[in-house]
């Protein structure tokens, strides 16, 4: 069944329709949902056409369902990829996604999965291959965060849930899609810039981000020779269901107003990044961090 189209931004309209506030709202379940944020996501530019840049290659983009992998998706589609998306409840963001996909005359395929579990990863990347036969590309996109106040307040099993989703599991996909990648495949993992200005409640979410830095620069030199390669993209704030579930319903209301540009990032303004970084068109590009933080200057 055909799901509602969500009104997007395009060229011609001004960068002030752009949601800049919020009305408040939290979510307690994560990783949440992208289906009842309100304003949903923007996960698409109408005037983005594709030009076959990554045309029959196969992708996995974990955390495909919603948010910026869901801009991922839709973006790999409109350049000719099939997309294959491992996710973990979110069940009726997963269906829109591939909904939105086909619609573009992809093929997509889903799978609900908890990659924090062992063997989890390998299942993952053997569903896509089954599907598609082959892997081109991997984005490692999938990620978890808690705002807490103190060190202190950081339990021990938040701390391993944290590590088991935001870098892991990173390490484990790596693993299991390698043998199955071949030379002109490339790797893309989902950073942040705080990895770089660090976030005082956000201690052991920036400690994996940095750790996912020094993974894409390490692992890029080892694949060096093999002609794979290895970057990674490091938003700002976006407007994404991370937010709602990790920060409190009066602080959305003014999420991402710091910056720059004034108002926080929407999914769709960074696919073309990683579109960029899938394709041959990056062909020199790798060990790299591409920011797309609205402005904001990160050293």
């Amino acid at each position: 069944m055909p799901f509602p189209v969500y009104p997007y931004i395009g060229k011609e309209q001004q960068c002030t329709e752009v949601p800049i506030v919020f009305p408040p709202q939290h979510q307690n379940r994560r990783p949440g949902y992208e289906y009842v944020m309100n304003p949903r996501p923007i996960f698409d530019n109408p005037d983005y056409i594709g030009n076959g840049r990554l045309q029959n290659k196969v992708a996995i983009v974990t955390g495909g369902d919603s948010g910026i992998g869901r801009a991922v998706a839709v973006a790999f589609a409109k350049q000719g990829a099939d997309v294959f998306i491992p996710y973990l409840n979110e069940h009726q963001d997963a269906a829109e996604t591939k909904y939105y996909v086909q619609q573009l005359g992809r093929r997509c395929e889903t799978l609900a999965v908890d990659l924090r579990v062992e063997g989890a990863c390998v299942k993952a990347v053997e569903a896509a291959l089954g599907t598609f036969g082959k892997l081109d590309i991997l984005v490692n996109n999938h990620g978890v965060q808690y705002h807490r106040n103190s060190i202190l307040d950081i339990s021990r099993d938040q701390l391993l849930d944290t590590f088991h989703t935001n870098i892991i599991s990173f390490f484990e996909m790596i693993q299991a899609a390698l043998p199955h990648l071949h030379p002109g495949s490339s790797i893309i993992n989902t950073t942040s810039d705080t990895a770089f200005s660090g976030m005082a409640n956000m201690i052991d979410y920036t400690a994996t981000k940095g750790a996912i830095v020094s993974l894409t620069r390490s692992l890029s030199l080892s694949l060096s020779k093999q002609r794979i390669r290895v970057n990674a993209v490091a938003p700002g704030p976006t407007w994404t269901p991370l937010i709602p579930t990790a920060f409190t319903a009066e602080e959305t209301t003014t999420f991402g107003t710091d910056t720059p540009m004034g108002r926080p990032g929407q999914p769709f303004e960074l696919a073309p990044t990683y579109v960029l970084l899938a394709s041959d068109d990056a062909s020199a590009i790798s060990g790299q961090i591409m920011f797309v933080n609205m402005g904001s200057v990160v050293t």
